[in-house]
């Protein structure tokens, strides 16, 4: 399953490099005119991250997140700073299939742990970003991709499966923005580890080529952005991948 994406930044679409808020390229104005066109486009979900939203609570674009959400007829995996239970019924009754859930499943487990009961894991997915140490141990990232947490991926994910966890979305901080080509390597171990899990594969896609050896590598989803935004290629020609 594709998944083009959306980060909003003070209502415009934007791009993140390795997720430093410094090193931003803005690229439309008009998000909900940005999901309309991946709707055309054939593609029947779309990620989308509020970048405000994940740096101060105060600054949530949730009305701008249910305009993208009504206007586009797409199924909606959002999220962006969820920290609370109302912050998950908010984007739920906005109209988001999916709430990403991001730091907070390795600072509060059971609270996560017991939002994927409670609203099911279907509705749920969980954000886990990760740099690798020197043994190339991917180790989970938190506070915006700033701070690593030194919880390993294998032990968060031991953690949740027996709550229900079906849906994760892994980034390797380090490919992000870059267009430098996925982790395959990763994605395939995460395949062979965790087969009851649909992981997403995001950062660093930059070919079409990457998108054919992700599905070959056993990744069952993958996100899509900059690559889309600067022309590497089509929405269409990746879904048809």
């Amino acid at each position: 399953m594709l998944y083009p994406a959306i980060d909003l930044r003070r209502g415009r679409v934007v791009r993140l490099t390795e997720g430093s808020f410094d090193a931003e390229k803005a690229y439309f104005d008009d998000p909900v005119a940005v999901a309309r066109d991946f709707a055309a486009a054939g593609s029947p979900w779309l990620h989308l991250v509020d970048l405000d939203g994940a740096r101060d609570p105060a600054q949530r674009q949730t009305a701008l997140v249910a305009a993208i959400v009504q206007g586009c007829g797409l199924r909606v995996q959002s999220g962006g700073g969820v920290r609370d239970e109302s912050h998950v019924r908010t984007l739920l009754e906005a109209g988001v299939t999916r709430v990403i859930v991001g730091s907070l499943a390795v600072k509060q487990p059971d609270l996560v742990g017991g939002w994927l009961e409670k609203f099911g894991p279907e509705k749920i997915v969980l954000a886990l970003d990760v740099r690798l140490d020197a043994a190339g141990v991917p180790l989970i990232a938190v506070a915006g991709w700033q701070a690593d947490s030194g919880v390993t991926l294998d032990a968060t994910l031991r953690t949740f499966l027996p709550r229900g966890l079906k849906h994760i979305l892994c980034t390797d901080i380090s490919r992000d923005g870059k267009l430098t080509g996925p982790n395959f390597a990763l994605y395939a171990q995460l395949r062979r580890d965790f087969p009851t899990v649909e992981v997403q594969a995001s950062g660093g896609v930059s070919s079409l080529d990457d998108l054919r050896r992700l599905k070959r590598e056993g990744a069952p989803g993958a996100i899509v952005g900059r690559a889309l935004y600067e022309k590497k290629f089509t929405l269409q020609e990746a879904l048809a991948c």
